[in-house]
Parts: C-alpha cells; sequence; structure tokens
C-alpha cells in the first residue's frame, strides 16, 4: 500500500513527522536511487528502494516509548561524536529520536521513541499539550518578576506568553508552556531580567518524573499512551 513519504519515514522510526519533511527537503531521502523533495510522493516501503543518508529504510519498526530523567551534560541530537543522551540507548537497536529537545543544560523529562505519529501528537501546538518546567534562580521571585513572565516574550520571531507561573520558594518559579519553541523558557526568564541557576521540565502533559532517578530511564505504559491517543 502506498503511502505519503514523509509518513513512510515517520513509521519507520527516522523522524517525527515534522522532521521527516525537513529530511526531504534538504535532498537526504533517494527512492529508487532518485532524490525526492515532495513529502507527499507516494511510496511502497515493500517494493521501492529508499534511502535516507544512505541507508535504506525497512518499513516499519516494533514501536517503543520511553521516558528519561534527563542529565544536564547531554545533548539531544544523533550527530555523532557528541554526548548525546541516544548513547544511553545504543544497546537498543531501534532508531530512536527525541520528542522535541532540552538544551545541554536543562535537565528532566524527556521522551524518547521511533513512532513519529506519538511524537506529532505531543509537540505539536494543535494538540495543546503542556509542558512544566521548575527553574531555580539567583534572585528572590519578586510580583514584578511574575507579572513580566506572564506578559510573555519574542522567542524565535514569534511572540509568546506561558500558560502560567507560580512562585514556589523565595528563588524558584514554576512555568508552564505550551508553544515548545528552542529556548523558550530561558527567554521568558531573561526577559524578566532573572538569572537561570537550574532548569528542569517536571511534566509533559499528564506525564511526569515522579521518583525516577536522574540519569534513569523506563517505558510508557498502556495507560499513559492511551492517555496521547
Amino acid at each position: 500500500m502506498k503511502k505519503r513519504l514523509s509518513k513512510t519515514l515517520s513509521a519507520a522510526g527516522i523522524a517525527s513527522r515534522r522532521a521527516a519533511e525537513e529530511l526531504i527537503f534538504s535532498g537526504r531521502v533517494l527512492v529508487n536511487g532518485e532524490v525526492v523533495n515532495l513529502p507527499q510522493t507516494l511510496v511502497d516501503s515493500q517494493k521501492d528502494r529508499i534511502m535516507v543518508d544512505g541507508e535504506r529504510i525497512r518499513g516499519e519498526e516494533r514501536k517503543v516509548y520511553f521516558l528519561i530523567n534527563k542529565p544536564i551534560g547531554y545533548l539531544c541530537t544523533s550527530a555523532p561524536g557528541t554526548k548525546s543522551i541516544l548513547n544511553l540507548f545504543s544497546h537498543i537497536k531501534l532508531r530512536l529520536f527525541t520528542v522535541g529537545r532540552l538544551d545541554k543544560e536543562t535537565s528532566g523529562l524527556l521522551l524518547l521513541t521511533n513512532d513519529g505519529a506519538f511524537a506529532n501528537r505531543v509537540i505539536h501546538p494543535s494538540y495543546n499539550v503542556t509542558k512544566e518546567y521548575l527553574a531555580k534562580t539567583g534572585q528572590e521571585i519578586t510580583p514584578a518578576h511574575l507579572e513580566a513572565l506572564s506578559r510573555g516574550a519574542r522567542v524565535e520571531g514569534t511572540f509568546v506568553k506561558p500558560v502560567s507561573v507560580k512562585k514556589v520558594r523565595r528563588g524558584t518559579v514554576k512555568i508552564v508552556v505550551s508553544e515548545g519553541k528552542k529556548h523558550e523558557v530561558r527567554q521568558l526568564l531573561a526577559n524578566a531580567k532573572l538569572e537561570v541557576r537550574e532548569l528542569s521540565r517536571i511534566r509533559i502533559g499528564p506525564l511526569t518524573l515522579g521518583s525516577l532517578p536522574l540519569g534513569d530511564y523506563r517505558e510508557l505504559t498502556e495507560e499513559e499512551l492511551a492517555q496521547f491517543s
């Protein structure tokens, strides 16, 4: 059965649907020996020879879903020679990718999968899956800081506002966002003139870290997955 090329790559665990489209647009995908630049191109993974960066895809993989408490110092990239969070999953012989990203200096809840459709449901703004962060700063959080955070900031050329902000302790604040822009929370804090000492993501939608130790991971349960269906 023929499917869109971007959907085929996503189902094969190559990347999320959006990231698969970027691979196609950048000329890194060949179908039967020819570069294809249109994500909507119809292909049959059982009959067509589909290559990504010189490696042939092998149809749909068994889908897996992991939640990890990411330590500081790891990057959310598959680039060789980097300290990638994917290195912690090197024993799993499936092509995993992160669902969204946390920067090198941010710790906390991160999802990894080989299911592009699931990744899209988590990160696409239309699904309104909120993410909650805990930020420890070098100052006492004042009402003026909270007001500045609530007003929002320009991130990646778009003005974004958090869903909510709440002071937790003297220098600690919780920030809930829904956009998922790169460095969004750090930009919000900088805009409020707050110095970030520690930043951690503690929730994605209904998922929380619970008692999961830093650096450890677990598979999502069927009940957890059902909440994203």
